[in-house]
């Protein structure tokens, strides 16, 4: 799961992160694009020699310059890292996003609660945190079934602190 928490027992301060899925590593970055490259590239193959080349080839060049760039897009775009921080007297979720300032929200554990909205947010079984006025988002882009145990995990770690 692309999320983790610092520490496996109840202990406090936990510190729990999460990061979007990264399903295309650098090596298979570059694979792709000399694969498409190369496809794009074969039926050129057979107008060697012609001016017909150089009508096309500019086009191949712009298709494949759209694709690298799009890639590479969607790459920045997934560079979200959020960082809740349990504490006995305080939670503190840190949002730092791709790009822009990061955002934070900071509350006492005993009066945040924890919510998961089945349907009506912005993705299904949509969980966020209620509290000191406000309530933020965590883990949006993570899968349902991730956003699920999320909740679990999360509700039961704020239940535990809160209680005396």
């Amino acid at each position: 799961m692309p999320y983790r928490w610092t520490d496996d027992t109840q202990g406090y301060p936990a510190e729990l992160t999460l990061w979007p899925h990264n399903s295309l590593p650098p090596a298979g970055f570059a694979a792709f694009i000399l694969a498409t490259f190369t496809m794009a590239t074969l039926p050129l193959y057979g107008l060697l020699g012609t001016v017909l080349l150089w009508g096309l080839l500019p086009f191949l060049l712009i298709a494949l310059g759209g694709l690298y760039w799009a890639l590479r897009r969607n790459e920045a775009d997934r560079r979200i890292l959020e960082i809740l921080t349990l504490e006995r007297e305080r939670m503190r979720l840190v949002r730092h996003n791709p790009r822009g300032a990061c955002q934070e929200w900071e509350g006492n554990p005993y009066w945040t609660r924890v919510t998961l909205h089945p349907k009506g947010g912005p993705v299904p079984f949509y969980v966020t945190l209620s509290g000191a006025g406000r309530e933020v988002e965590i883990g949006a882009f993570l899968s349902e079934d991730e956003r699920k145990a999320l909740y679990d995990e999360l509700s039961t770690r704020v239940r535990a602190i809160a209680s005396p």
